[in-house]
C-alpha cells in the first residue's frame, strides 16, 4: 500500500461545510473494533470573547481550505497511525452552534487524546479559515483563525 493510500484509508473525513455539523458522523467515521478509545472534540460558538459579549460568528474559508484541512489530517494520521476525521463549519453560526468537529480513534485513550489535541491545534493554525465575531453592541471584528 502506498503512503497516499494509507493517508486516504486513515483520513476518514476532512471537509469544510456550510451545513450544521454532526459529531456522530465523525465518530462513526473513525470507529472500529480494534479501537477501545474514540475521542471526539466539538468546538462551539461561545457568547463571549475578551470580556465582550458575542452575539454570533461568521466563518469564511479560502477556496483551498479543504485541501489544507486534509493535509493536516493526513500528517497527523500518518504520524500516529490512527484514523482521523474533521469537519469545519463556514457561514453564519449562532451561539451554541458547532464550529468544528474532530474525531480520533485508538486502541487506548492517551494516544487518541494526544492526536486529537494536536489535530485541533494544527487546524486552528494552518487551515485558512477566518472568523468574524459579531458583538452584542453592534461592533464586529475579523480574527484570522489560522494563526
Amino acid at each position: 500500500m502506498t503512503t497516499s493510500e494509507i493517508d486516504r484509508d486513515l483520513v476518514r473525513l476532512a471537509r469544510i461545510s456550510a451545513e450544521a455539523l454532526d459529531p456522530a458522523e465523525a465518530e462513526d467515521a473513525v470507529t472500529g473494533p480494534e479501537h477501545g478509545a474514540v475521542v471526539v472534540f466539538t468546538g462551539k460558538v461561545r457568547n463571549h470573547d475578551g470580556g465582550q459579549a458575542v452575539s454570533a460568528l461568521e466563518y469564511s474559508a479560502h477556496p483551498d481550505a479543504e485541501r489544507f484541512l486534509r493535509r493536516c489530517c493526513a500528517e497527523i494520521s500518518r504520524a500516529s497511525g490512527l484514523p482521523v476525521a474533521s469537519v469545519h463549519r463556514i457561514g453564519e453560526l449562532a451561539i451554541g452552534d458547532l464550529a468544528i468537529v474532530v474525531a480520533v480513534a485508538a486502541p487506548h485513550r492517551a494516544e487518541a487524546f494526544a492526536a486529537c489535541a494536536e489535530l485541533v491545534d494544527r487546524i486552528k493554525h494552518e487551515v485558512p479559515i477566518w472568523k468574524r465575531q459579531l458583538f452584542a453592541d453592534g461592533l464586529s471584528e475579523w480574527v484570522n483563525a489560522c494563526g
